[in-house]
């Protein structure tokens, strides 16, 4: 078996595995429709594990490049961009591909027993031990959403240790190692509550737009259980289908 030690003593390699074949594809070396090389291919050719390939192929697969089956060569879907997973993801990197300046501060963070539905969500046991993180976001200095996410412990040490005030999650988080690479996501309307009147400066009981999302790594292991409400006529979610691949995107709706 590899020993990845050295990978991650310099850092998750499969960022530049997953842009060198990002690059190729975009190029069409591969054509709509081809397949890649084979993991053990990929492996070999970039003096890595494969189990790095499979994050680079997973990287792929959300920017919708890819096929998602397990147990295949992954076939190229296309060449053309949608919007990548990480904008729909992180807040962060969505906003800056809108040409906004992101922000975000954490008001509460505690680690508790989980509840029924946390448990549910993180495939834990009940009672299980969560990290629960309250946060406020903005655009250009403007609140605009509450983010209340829920994460095992192991991922919420994690982000215990990120600055109050940092910017992203997502970026550190991956950076040390958490890939996230699934995620589902239901849309529906919700009452402001008193959290969210104070830090998004709306009336309590105001609709607000609700994003759930559950996200999963590689192998299908939720790191994260996420509730965010934006202030109405902020964000407007759009959902796109093909034959070849459905697609969710968030799109910014700029105050008149």
């Amino acid at each position: 078996m590899r020993d990845d030690s050295g990978e991650r003593a310099r850092g998750p390699l499969y960022r530049s595995v997953a842009a060198d074949l990002r690059e190729a594809i975009t190029a069409g070396d591969y054509g709509s429709g081809g397949r890649l090389p084979a993991e053990s291919t990929l492996a070999e050719r970039y003096g890595v594990s494969r189990g790095t390939v499979r994050q680079a192929l997973a990287a792929l697969r959300a920017d919708g490049l890819v096929t998602s089956r397990r147990g295949t060569r992954r076939v190229v879907l296309g060449t053309t961009r949608v919007q990548s997973f990480a904008e729909l993801v992180s807040f962060t990197t969505w906003a800056r591909s809108v040409g906004e300046d992101p922000g975000g501060r954490v008001e509460q963070l505690e680690r508790r027993a989980a509840d029924a539905r946390e448990s549910e969500q993180l495939r834990l046991e009940p009672g299980a031990e969560v990290v629960v993180v309250l946060r406020v976001r903005t655009l250009s200095g403007r609140p605009v959403m509450v983010e209340r996410s829920v994460y095992p412990v192991w991922v919420g040490e994690l982000v215990a240790r990120i600055p109050a005030d940092a910017v992203s999650h997502t970026e550190p988080l991956q950076e040390q190692g958490v890939v996230f690479a699934d995620a589902d996501h239901t849309i529906d309307l919700v009452l402001a509550d008193a959290d969210d009147a104070r830090l998004l400066g709306c009336r309590a009981g105001e609709a607000l737009l609700r994003e759930r999302r559950r996200s999963t790594d590689p192998v299908g292991a939720p790191v994260e259980w996420s509730e965010d409400r934006y202030l109405p006529g902020t964000v407007a979610f759009t959902v796109h289908n093909s034959i070849a691949a459905s697609a969710l995107s968030r799109r910014h709706r700029r105050p008149h």
